[in-house]
């Protein structure tokens, strides 16, 4: 072999082994939906033309546009795969609240979680990239929780953990399934971690607090410092005051202290949340510190308060700077409830050897009046994980 022949085919070697590793390349692209707060058991006031629409009906819609969203051409953002067809996903995220809470006259969580079941488990059609069904991942919402653990207001039943049970077994693959009867929330928390593409993937228990951080400690101990971290929570980065747990004894769940007891962690800001329901600031110290010593976390996802927004979150003294995702909800959304073009679920791409990230938002019902259009796509966000 002469040596322009090798050189040739050294030269060959290289620009096929650069173009495998493009950035537009779908072969080192991982992507994932992101959506949040099913609600299952309450209704929106319309819907494509239907008033008083159930979450069975609107999220079976959603599901449909999740379906489709693999033949869409993605916007020219300058983002992860800018351009070129949607392609394979490989997940789904559900961030929490898929029952809703079963106050008078809500359904059970039994009938929410069967519901769920039907469009979300049964209903996913995704392919990823490598050929197979799209996976889910579940994480609890404070709906769901308060269904297993009680509430302040009268519920009926007072207690069914159906959707805590369901996504424990589902999740934690205990090796005795837990049942309603079996299920202890002190003990059974939904907290579990994936290695997806050389990106360390964190699900949490409603929010990561002081408990949940142990939890998350060891988790990370065999987790090297280089690999980017992306958490997923039910709460915003802030918490709500009302999810801890009530520092005044007994420290039950009752209408006067009007703390939900959540989370295992004691609200330590006050003893009374009536006047300021946000103020989290002892407990964000908390996570702020977690932050800093795990500097590798590189993005936060949540629902909770739901609307789109990709937002930077600088702790209590502006000393973090993590990047958030907050995502709206098919029931709830703070701007979609009220106008349903609005309604949305994220669709995140990651370049796998780059650690460039692109979350784009889904505006999947853009047109009431004529469901069979595509989706749009609204903002979007890049942002680099190594």
């Amino acid at each position: 072999m002469g040596k322009i022949t090798r050189i040739f085919i050294l030269y060959l070697h290289i620009t096929c082994k650069i173009i495998a590793q493009a950035p537009g390349d779908s072969s080192v692209v991982i992507q994932f939906v992101f959506t949040s707060d099913a609600h299952y058991g309450i209704t929106r006031s319309s819907f494509r033309g239907t008033a008083n629409a159930d979450a069975h009906t609107v999220n079976a819609a959603m599901l449909d546009k999740i379906n489709s969203i693999s033949s869409v051409l993605l916007p020219l953002d300058s983002g992860v795969n800018s351009g070129n067809l949607a392609g394979a996903v490989d997940f789904l995220v559900e961030g929490g609240d898929i029952a809703n809470r079963m106050e008078i006259p809500i359904q059970n969580a039994t009938v929410s979680w069967e519901q769920f079941q039907t469009d979300y488990l049964k209903g996913l059609k995704l392919i990823d990239h490598s050929g197979g069904a799209a996976k889910i991942f579940i994480i609890p919402g404070n709906h769901d929780i308060s269904n297993a653990v009680g509430f302040y207001r009268a519920m009926s039943p007072a207690q069914d953990a159906a959707s805590m049970v369901n996504v424990y077994n589902l999740m934690m693959q205990p090796a005795t399934p837990k049942t309603n009867t079996s299920y202890r929330y002190p003990l059974d928390k939904i907290n579990y971690s994936r290695n997806i593409a050389g990106i360390h993937f964190m699900f949490v228990n409603l929010w990561p607090d002081s408990l949940e951080r142990i939890w998350m400690e060891m988790d990370l101990q065999n987790i090297s410092s280089e690999v980017p971290i992306i958490v997923f929570a039910h709460d915003q980065p802030e918490c709500e005051a009302k999810h801890f747990s009530n520092p005044n004894p007994p420290h039950d769940i009752n209408a006067i202290d009007k703390f939900e007891n959540l989370l295992a962690e004691y609200y330590k800001d006050a003893s009374d949340i009536s006047t300021d329901k946000q103020n989290t600031t002892i407990e964000q110290k908390g996570w702020v510190r977690f932050l800093k010593k795990h500097p590798n976390i590189k993005a936060y996802f949540h629902g909770n308060s739901n609307y789109n927004e990709f937002y930077v979150y600088t702790g209590t003294d502006n000393d973090v700077a993590l990047n958030t995702f907050r995502v709206d909800s098919p029931m709830k959304g703070k701007f979609s409830s009220k106008d349903e073009k609005k309604l949305s679920f994220q669709l995140v791409s990651i370049n796998a050897v780059t650690g460039k990230m692109t979350a784009r938002e889904c505006l999947w019902n853009p047109d009431p009046d004529h469901p069979e259009k595509s989706v749009k796509w609204g903002i979007s966000k890049t942002v680099l994980l190594k």
